[in-house]
Protein backbone atom coordinates (compact mmCIF):
# COMPACT_ATOMS: atom_id res chain seq x y z
CA UNK A 1 0.00 0.00 0.00
CA UNK A 2 1.30 3.13 -0.53
CA UNK A 3 1.56 5.95 1.97
CA UNK A 4 -0.99 8.88 1.46
CA UNK A 5 2.25 11.06 1.31
CA UNK A 6 4.15 9.38 -0.96
CA UNK A 7 0.41 9.12 -3.67
CA UNK A 8 0.40 12.96 -2.99
CA UNK A 9 3.99 13.42 -4.07
CA UNK A 10 3.69 11.78 -7.28
CA UNK A 11 0.45 13.08 -8.02
CA UNK A 12 1.92 16.63 -7.86
CA UNK A 13 4.85 15.58 -9.88
CA UNK A 14 2.30 13.98 -12.48
CA UNK A 15 0.58 17.40 -12.54
CA UNK A 16 3.91 19.60 -12.65
CA UNK A 17 4.94 17.24 -15.58
CA UNK A 18 1.22 17.54 -17.36
CA UNK A 19 1.98 21.29 -17.56
CA UNK A 20 5.43 21.22 -18.47
CA UNK A 21 4.35 19.34 -21.32
CA UNK A 22 1.49 21.53 -21.98
CA UNK A 23 3.31 24.84 -21.97
CA UNK A 24 5.72 23.25 -24.98
CA UNK A 25 2.92 21.62 -26.75
CA UNK A 26 3.48 18.16 -26.53
CA UNK A 27 0.32 16.95 -24.64
CA UNK A 28 -2.56 15.23 -26.52
CA UNK A 29 0.08 13.05 -28.36
CA UNK A 30 1.43 16.24 -30.34
CA UNK A 31 4.83 15.00 -28.65
CA UNK A 32 4.72 11.90 -31.12
CA UNK A 33 4.18 14.04 -34.04
CA UNK A 34 7.28 15.78 -33.07
CA UNK A 35 8.96 13.09 -32.85
CA UNK A 36 8.41 11.89 -36.27
CA UNK A 37 9.28 14.83 -37.98
CA UNK A 38 12.76 14.48 -36.26
CA UNK A 39 12.88 11.33 -36.85
CA UNK A 40 12.74 11.74 -40.47
CA UNK A 41 14.94 14.21 -40.66
CA UNK A 42 17.40 12.09 -38.91
CA UNK A 43 17.11 9.51 -41.15
CA UNK A 44 17.30 11.46 -44.31
CA UNK A 45 20.76 12.43 -43.01
CA UNK A 46 21.70 9.13 -42.47
CA UNK A 47 21.54 7.82 -45.86
CA UNK A 48 24.28 9.94 -47.05
CA UNK A 49 25.61 12.42 -48.88
CA UNK A 50 24.35 10.79 -52.32
CA UNK A 51 21.25 11.23 -51.06
CA UNK A 52 21.42 14.63 -49.47
CA UNK A 53 23.07 15.81 -53.41
CA UNK A 54 19.59 14.48 -55.17
CA UNK A 55 17.45 16.09 -52.94
CA UNK A 56 18.52 19.38 -52.72
CA UNK A 57 17.63 22.29 -54.54
CA UNK A 58 20.32 22.81 -56.80
CA UNK A 59 19.37 25.13 -60.21
CA UNK A 60 21.39 22.97 -62.63
CA UNK A 61 19.49 20.12 -62.22
CA UNK A 62 15.79 21.84 -61.65
CA UNK A 63 17.07 22.92 -65.50
CA UNK A 64 17.31 19.55 -66.23
CA UNK A 65 13.03 18.89 -65.09
CA UNK A 66 14.22 17.28 -61.06
CA UNK A 67 10.84 19.16 -60.22
CA UNK A 68 11.24 16.99 -56.98
CA UNK A 69 14.16 19.12 -55.74
CA UNK A 70 11.90 22.16 -54.70
CA UNK A 71 10.31 20.19 -52.12
CA UNK A 72 12.77 17.75 -50.75
CA UNK A 73 15.76 20.56 -50.58
CA UNK A 74 13.99 21.38 -47.46
CA UNK A 75 14.27 18.40 -45.76
CA UNK A 76 17.98 17.43 -46.05
CA UNK A 77 20.87 19.27 -44.30
CA UNK A 78 24.71 20.00 -45.24
CA UNK A 79 26.06 17.78 -41.67
CA UNK A 80 25.47 16.95 -38.27
CA UNK A 81 25.57 20.59 -37.27
CA UNK A 82 23.43 21.74 -39.75
CA UNK A 83 20.53 19.27 -38.57
CA UNK A 84 21.33 19.85 -34.74
CA UNK A 85 20.22 23.48 -35.34
CA UNK A 86 17.59 22.76 -37.32
CA UNK A 87 16.38 20.46 -35.03
CA UNK A 88 16.20 23.04 -32.14
CA UNK A 89 14.66 25.35 -34.01
CA UNK A 90 11.77 22.95 -34.78
CA UNK A 91 11.40 22.51 -31.39
CA UNK A 92 11.17 25.95 -30.09
CA UNK A 93 8.44 26.36 -33.17
CA UNK A 94 6.60 23.82 -31.80
CA UNK A 95 6.34 24.95 -28.35
CA UNK A 96 5.60 28.47 -29.69
CA UNK A 97 3.14 27.29 -32.44
CA UNK A 98 1.75 23.98 -32.39
CA UNK A 99 -1.73 24.02 -31.49
CA UNK A 100 -2.42 27.06 -34.08
CA UNK A 101 -3.63 25.33 -36.91
CA UNK A 102 -4.49 21.89 -37.14
CA UNK A 103 -2.58 19.14 -39.09
CA UNK A 104 -4.28 19.69 -42.72
CA UNK A 105 -3.74 23.59 -42.00
CA UNK A 106 0.14 22.85 -41.20
CA UNK A 107 0.61 20.42 -44.45
CA UNK A 108 -0.89 23.09 -46.38
CA UNK A 109 1.38 25.61 -44.84
CA UNK A 110 4.54 23.58 -44.94
CA UNK A 111 3.75 22.58 -48.23
CA UNK A 112 3.13 26.42 -49.57
CA UNK A 113 6.10 27.75 -47.94
CA UNK A 114 8.33 25.33 -49.49
CA UNK A 115 7.79 25.92 -53.12
CA UNK A 116 7.35 29.50 -52.57
CA UNK A 117 10.65 29.17 -51.12
CA UNK A 118 12.26 27.09 -53.81
CA UNK A 119 10.22 29.21 -56.55
CA UNK A 120 11.57 32.48 -54.96
CA UNK A 121 15.46 30.93 -54.87
CA UNK A 122 14.80 30.15 -58.84
CA UNK A 123 12.72 33.58 -60.07
CA UNK A 124 14.52 36.21 -57.62
CA UNK A 125 18.15 34.64 -56.34
CA UNK A 126 19.49 33.64 -59.68
CA UNK A 127 22.61 33.40 -57.89
CA UNK A 128 22.04 30.77 -55.44
CA UNK A 129 22.92 27.73 -57.04
CA UNK A 130 22.32 24.97 -54.54
CA UNK A 131 20.22 25.06 -51.32
CA UNK A 132 19.37 22.70 -48.46
CA UNK A 133 18.05 22.82 -45.00
CA UNK A 134 14.90 23.36 -43.10
CA UNK A 135 15.47 26.99 -41.92
CA UNK A 136 13.03 28.88 -44.42
CA UNK A 137 10.43 26.72 -43.45
CA UNK A 138 10.64 27.55 -39.82
CA UNK A 139 10.45 30.66 -40.93
CA UNK A 140 7.57 29.74 -42.54
CA UNK A 141 5.83 28.51 -39.55
CA UNK A 142 6.94 31.26 -37.37
CA UNK A 143 5.00 33.94 -39.68
CA UNK A 144 1.92 31.48 -39.99
CA UNK A 145 1.85 31.54 -36.06
CA UNK A 146 2.62 35.09 -35.74
CA UNK A 147 -0.13 35.59 -37.97
CA UNK A 148 -2.71 33.29 -36.08
CA UNK A 149 -1.66 35.31 -33.29
CA UNK A 150 -2.33 38.47 -34.51
CA UNK A 151 -5.83 37.23 -35.22
CA UNK A 152 -6.17 35.92 -32.05
CA UNK A 153 -4.98 38.73 -30.15
CA UNK A 154 -2.88 36.84 -28.10
CA UNK A 155 -1.10 39.16 -25.73
CA UNK A 156 3.14 37.95 -27.37
CA UNK A 157 1.53 39.04 -30.85
CA UNK A 158 3.20 42.72 -31.26
CA UNK A 159 6.63 40.67 -29.39
CA UNK A 160 6.70 38.00 -32.36
CA UNK A 161 5.88 40.18 -35.02
CA UNK A 162 8.73 42.32 -33.97
CA UNK A 163 11.02 40.02 -33.13
CA UNK A 164 10.30 38.08 -36.85
CA UNK A 165 10.79 41.55 -39.03
CA UNK A 166 13.86 42.25 -37.11
CA UNK A 167 15.24 39.56 -37.82
CA UNK A 168 14.17 39.36 -40.84
CA UNK A 169 15.47 43.06 -41.30
CA UNK A 170 19.17 42.13 -39.69
CA UNK A 171 20.02 39.31 -42.04
CA UNK A 172 19.33 41.31 -45.14
CA UNK A 173 21.32 44.08 -44.02
CA UNK A 174 24.25 42.17 -43.43
CA UNK A 175 23.72 40.23 -46.82
CA UNK A 176 23.89 43.86 -48.42
CA UNK A 177 26.81 45.04 -46.25
CA UNK A 178 28.76 41.50 -46.49
CA UNK A 179 28.70 40.79 -43.33
CA UNK A 180 26.17 37.64 -43.66
CA UNK A 181 27.03 34.41 -42.35
CA UNK A 182 28.72 31.89 -44.81
CA UNK A 183 26.29 28.92 -46.03
CA UNK A 184 23.27 30.97 -44.97
CA UNK A 185 20.63 31.32 -47.64
CA UNK A 186 19.01 34.39 -45.41
CA UNK A 187 16.80 35.06 -48.85
CA UNK A 188 15.42 31.46 -48.02
CA UNK A 189 14.91 32.87 -44.57
CA UNK A 190 12.53 36.39 -46.12
CA UNK A 191 10.90 34.43 -49.12
CA UNK A 192 9.49 31.76 -46.28
CA UNK A 193 8.23 34.27 -43.83
CA UNK A 194 6.45 36.18 -46.29
CA UNK A 195 4.49 32.79 -47.87
CA UNK A 196 4.52 31.88 -44.06
CA UNK A 197 2.17 35.42 -43.38
CA UNK A 198 0.04 35.26 -46.82
CA UNK A 199 -0.98 31.74 -46.27
CA UNK A 200 -1.51 32.11 -42.57
CA UNK A 201 -3.26 35.31 -42.89
CA UNK A 202 -5.38 33.08 -45.64
CA UNK A 203 -6.32 30.75 -43.01
CA UNK A 204 -7.48 32.86 -40.44
CA UNK A 205 -9.65 34.66 -43.05
CA UNK A 206 -11.07 31.45 -43.10
CA UNK A 207 -11.47 31.00 -39.95
CA UNK A 208 -13.50 34.66 -39.61
CA UNK A 209 -15.89 33.50 -42.19
CA UNK A 210 -16.58 30.18 -40.36
CA UNK A 211 -16.92 32.07 -36.84
CA UNK A 212 -18.86 34.72 -38.67
CA UNK A 213 -21.42 31.97 -40.12
CA UNK A 214 -22.15 30.11 -37.26
CA UNK A 215 -22.90 32.83 -34.94
CA UNK A 216 -25.48 34.51 -37.61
Amino acid sequence: MIPKSTASDVGRHRGRLAEIAASLQWDRGRWIWLLCLLGALDALSALGDGVRDGLRYDRAALAAGQWWRLLTAHAVHLDAHHLLLNELGLVLVWALFAQDYDAIDWCVILFGGALAISCGLWWLSPRVLWYLGASGLLHTAMAAGTARHLFDRAWDRWILLLGLLVKLAHEQYAQATGHAAPLIVVDAHLYGAAAGFVIGAALCGRMAIIRRRNTD
